[in-house]
């Protein structure tokens, strides 16, 4: 899965602790999650696009 999560953050202005918090994950997660190195479950990417104000599949696209 590819994904848009750190341009989207840095679009509105969020630190990975930022969004972490807002998903209730660790930074780690999301810095991972950012390098494609772990593919979020289904409910934290719901979670992702709900804080990021984006819908799920504009959010990922497969790779």
């Amino acid at each position: 899965m590819q994904n848009i999560i750190r341009e989207r953050r840095k679009e509105l202005g969020l630190s990975q602790e930022a969004l972490a918090q807002k998903c209730g994950v660790s930074r780690q997660t999301i810095n991972a999650i950012e390098n494609n190195k772990y593919d979020p479950t289904l409910s934290l990417a719901f979670a992702l696009a709900n804080a990021l104000q984006l819908t799920v599949d504009t959010l990922f696209t497969p790779s």
